[in-house]
């Protein structure tokens, strides 16, 4: 069984694995992740999968893959493909066990019948209106229907009839009778049934009535023989009408246990605002790279790797608390710095024309793909008499401390020579357009046989090399830690940033990466990581920014050792 170094084990859901094994209350392990197939899975489901799926691995179990797809009215096959993808690309596999509670409807209407035969349940003629007002208040105990008291047969005869599609829509429901008068509004006769005359993806126009998520919920666990249920924790409250279903219909009961659901700073992550941000136009899809679903962290660049080692970093807890996304972004760093391999790009190109180079002569340098991978071996790149830097490389008048390109200093162009300049040029409006330098050959390579040192080194291209590219970076999408506070009472939305994609067009790339593939990864010097974009087209890449070099959580961890 694992455990950590201390032989204690890693969190409470393992121990609780852990004990329920040596007790003899399961002799497996056995889970399941169960998405609703209504939107696009997110970051927060990412810790989900990593939990069901990694706790069934290390207990030697298995996990179950089953849509709980139980509202046709919101959900989609485009929404099912995607899930699948996501959960693919994650690294985890379900092998043969792909499920969906649509699968079980046949045996949850039996369970239902079931119900109604004990007098557990009835058809309730209440609006949902009326049912609502019924229920009561935390404070108030709720009223019970006036329809709660019906006879069994009248009961049957009735669900059969909504069945058979006589009733419309909202109509009539059929709900668990447990305590109106309970603390648990949960339990206050929950809805196990609604009329829905609405095609399923799935099983088209069989049915005219869906089960409700909790009635449908723990059945399936149990038809699949679940050992332990893991949720998030908004269903601990649900946790005893997950159990009163399975011991009144006296069936295989497992066990639910709840965890803490991931919140990340300056981002939401309620499927229902995703959805509003997407059909708003705030966001160009679910696979925009400012969104934290899955398909929007690939296409932005994110790894698995570094996904899942953030689900671990961040573990398992019984409380709700916010987690910084500095973590997640130091996390993509951590794994990029390792794998990609770097390059040039000029991102706001300014030209530099060597006027002691001699014309047409093109030079090579060696350059290394990956410092931290020494196996990864070098890359050569031209050099020629025209180049590109960037705009914030020089300044006419520098500042204190700027050690870049100014009138009559000297840098280091990487892995090439020092050059210093000599003029700047501008345009008749004034505008900076060029820069004269001069090279210094003996530097060749980087480095002057004289000792001398420079302060700085610079990332460049060669203009007559040198490839079209377009980059977008991204940047948080709220402006607020919390998105849901506001000042003005409004909702989310209020938070947006404005600033949240800023498009470069006129970028340059140095020629290694012509003909780069679709989310392909690279550390461009000096700037960032980015990854290129399902946009590109063979006359210009399209480049997303995935995270910068900054790293603000590695500041952090180093000042809490230094402690």
């Amino acid at each position: 069984m694992p455990e950590n170094e201390s032989s204690q084990p890693a969190d409470f859901i393992r121990a609780a694995v852990i004990e329920d094994l040596r007790t003899g209350r399961f002799s497996r392990v056995h889970t399941r992740f169960p998405p609703e197939p209504n939107g696009y899975l997110h970051i927060g489901h990412a810790k989900a999968i990593c939990i069901d799926f990694g706790i069934a691995a290390e207990f030697g179990g298995i996990c179950n893959l089953r849509f709980d797809d139980t509202n046709p009215v919101k959900e989609e096959v485009e929404y099912v493909e995607s899930i699948l993808q996501d959960i693919r690309w994650l690294g985890f596999d379900w092998d043969d066990r792909l499920f969906y509670a649509s699968d079980y409807f046949e045996r949850l209407y039996e369970f239902a019948v079931a119900l109604i035969r004990k007098g557990k349940a009835y058809v309730c003629d209440l609006s949902a209106d009326e049912i609502r007002e019924y229920r009561g208040t935390l404070t108030q105990p709720g009223r019970e229907s006036p329809f709660r008291n019906r006879a069994v047969e009248e009961n049957l005869d009735l669900f059969a009839r909504m069945r058979a599609g006589e009733f419309p829509d909202g109509s009539r429901t059929v709900r668990a009778k447990i305590d109106m008068a309970s603390p648990n509004i949960n339990l206050r006769d929950p809805v196990m049934y609604r009329i829905l005359h609405a095609s399923h993806h799935r099983t088209g126009d069989a049915w005219c009535i869906y089960p409700m998520y909790d009635f449908a919920h723990g059945q399936s666990d149990s038809i699949e023989g679940i050992t332990h249920s893991l949720c998030s924790l908004e269903y601990e409250i649900h946790r005893p009408l997950y159990d009163w279903f399975l011991d009144e219909l006296e069936i295989y009961r497992p066990r639910q246990i709840e965890f803490a659901r991931l919140n990340i700073s300056y981002t939401v992550l309620s499927k229902r605002k995703l959805l509003r941000l997407v059909q708003g136009g705030h966001v160009r899809g679910w696979d925009d790279p400012r969104m934290p679903t899955l398909s929007g962290l690939r296409r932005r660049g994110y790894t698995p790797e570094a996904i899942r080692n953030f689900c671990e970093r961040i573990g398992v807890a019984k409380k709700d608390s916010i987690v910084d996304l500095a973590l997640l972004e130091h996390c993509l760093r951590e794994d990029l710095n390792r794998r990609a391999p770097r390059v040039m790009g000029v991102l706001r190109p300014l030209r530099v024309v060597i006027e002691n180079y001699p014309e047409g002569l093109v030079e090579e340098f060696d350059t290394l793909k990956n410092p931290e991978d020494p196996a990864a071996g070098t890359r050569k790149v031209p050099f020629s008499r025209v180049l590109y830097i960037e705009q914030d490389d020089f300044r006419e008048m520098p500042p204190p401390k700027y050690y870049r390109l100014a009138p009559g200093r000297e840098v280091r162009l990487r892995s090439a020579y020092f050059v210093k300049c000599v003029k700047a040029v501008r345009d008749d409006r004034g505008n900076l357009v060029e820069l004269r330098c001069t090279y210094d050959p003996a530097t060749r390579g980087g480095d002057a046989p004289d000792g001398r040192k420079v302060k700085a080194t610079l990332h460049w291209v060669s203009a007559a090399h040198a490839v079209p590219a377009e980059v977008r970076l991204y940047d948080r999408l709220f402006t607020k830690e919390n998105p849901d506070e506001t000042d003005d009472g409004s909702d989310f939305l209020a938070n947006l940033s404005p600033h949240s994609l800023e498009t470069l067009s006129g970028c340059w790339v140095e020629p290694s990466l012509a003909g780069a593939k679709v989310g392909a990864i690279y550390q461009f010097e000096r700037q960032g990581y980015f990854c290129v974009d399902p946009d590109s087209a063979a006359a210009k890449l399209v480049f997303n920014r995935s995270v910068a070099l900054k790293d603000e959580w590695a500041k952090i961890e180093k000042a809490q050792r230094t402690r």
